[in-house]
């Protein structure tokens, strides 16, 4: 037996012999407490013990009683919402009987004359049974409010994330767009932008190293950081090394997050960018793609040691840059290939001088069409800005 916890055990039958002989068998399991016996003589009296009592799990009748016969009972007792097993009891070669109590439920038999020791294995084992199928319930409720509270974080995650678009619409300089599809409930991707002052525009890409709600938790503790240094720090350069410092003295060494973090001048279209580990973008316009070319510096938050330098390009007017984690490069189809850079410079190139909510759906759905229903891997973010001057 896997549990030590007392089995409350409905007896039925309607010999008067029975229960001083059931008594006098087990009366070992009943006093070290392991058994608990209960008694009926016929199956409507069963019932009504079992309404008034819910904590009785088994059930050891016979088939042959007066006023309401075993198998009668067997058919009430799947209407009782709760976890109940039925052992029924036999004329030894009474098969007829043993198949129909069977269809009709029950968990086990035993023959007449009752082997006590076969008949104690059996309540065991219908014993484990229930345990086995409490536990089940249990993980089942368990897993349902874990579900549910993943459904609470990933909208609290995308409440923290710019999703109000346009997001200026009285701003003319500038058009700025951005999406997120985590591959679970919540990602540990994001991306975030703000007006640093009337006329720079701070915006920001990241992908946390892990999955689930820890990655989830990082993320924002990496985005509040970033977006709070960011007003204060002199440069994008001197942002990541601040963000880099906290949370390498801070965080589990395990996560760390890749970051591209820019500043657009809204008057020249300069763009001032630290990158931290992160993909390179592409510059784009609707005559144009490539990728930016710049010099790296390491993930954040890994090693406090690491540096981050300021670097800068021009944007013209009509040009912007296009931001994404690997979620998009690195989607795989049902053979495992990888949607890829040169896919993906291929479809930004498709669609360039598209208005950019338009261009970031269309080149979300040419890396979808080409995962062909494969399972998301990978938290998906992009994020693309424009300068209009």
């Amino acid at each position: 037996m896997t549990n030590t916890t007392a089995m409350k055990i409905l007896v039925v039958d309607d010999e008067p012999d029975l229960e001083v002989l059931v008594r006098q068998k087990f009366r070992r399991q009943v006093r070290e407490g392991s058994f608990e016996l209960v008694f009926a003589r016929n199956g409507e009296e069963a019932l009504e013990v079992l309404n008034q009592d819910p904590s009785i799990n088994i059930v050891l009748s016979d088939i042959n009683m007066p006023v309401m016969d075993g198998l009668t009972l067997l058919g009430k007792l799947t209407g009782l919402d709760r976890i109940l097993k039925a052992v029924i009891v036999s004329a030894y070669g009474d098969m007829q009987n043993i198949r129909i109590a069977m269809n009709r439920g029950a968990f086990d038999f035993v023959t007449k004359p009752i082997d006590f020791h076969d008949l104690e294995i059996t309540i065991n084992r219908t014993w484990d049974e229930i345990l086995a199928l409490k536990r089940s319930l249990q993980e089942r409720t368990q897993l349902t409010a874990l579900r549910q509270e993943l459904s609470v974080a990933a909208r609290i995650q995308q409440s923290i994330l710019p999703r109000a678009f346009p997001a200026f619409p009285d701003r003319k300089e500038f058009d700025i767009f951005a999406a997120m599809t985590p591959a679970k409930e919540v990602g540990g991707d994001f991306y975030d932008f703000f007006l640093m002052d009337h006329h720079r525009l701070g915006f920001v890409i990241g992908d946390v190293s892990g999955k689930g709600v820890p990655a989830a938790l990082f993320m924002a503790v990496c985005r509040t950081l970033l977006r709070a240094t960011a007003m204060q720090a002199a440069s994008a350069g001197d942002c990541l090394q601040y963000v880099n410092g906290v949370l390498a003295a801070e965080s589990d060494a395990a996560m760390f997050v890749t970051l591209f973090y820019g500043t657009l001048n809204l008057r020249n279209g300069e763009v001032e960018f630290a990158v931290g580990g992160h993909n390179p973008p592409y510059v784009f316009s609707e005559n144009r793609v490539a990728p930016l070319q710049f010099e790296g510096g390491m993930i954040v938050g890994a090693l406090n040691v690491a540096r981050y330098e300021s670097q800068r390009i021009q944007l013209r007017p009509g040009e912007g840059l296009f931001l994404y984690t690997d979620g998009l490069t690195e989607a795989a189809n049902n053979t495992e290939d990888l949607f890829g850079e040169e896919r993906l410079e291929a479809a930004l190139r498709s669609c360039a001088g598209q208005p950019l909510q338009k261009l970031l759906r269309s080149v979300t759905a040419a890396a979808q069409q080409f995962a062909d229903g494969a399972p998301q891997a990978d938290d998906l973010t992009i994020l693309a800005v424009r300068y209009l001057g």
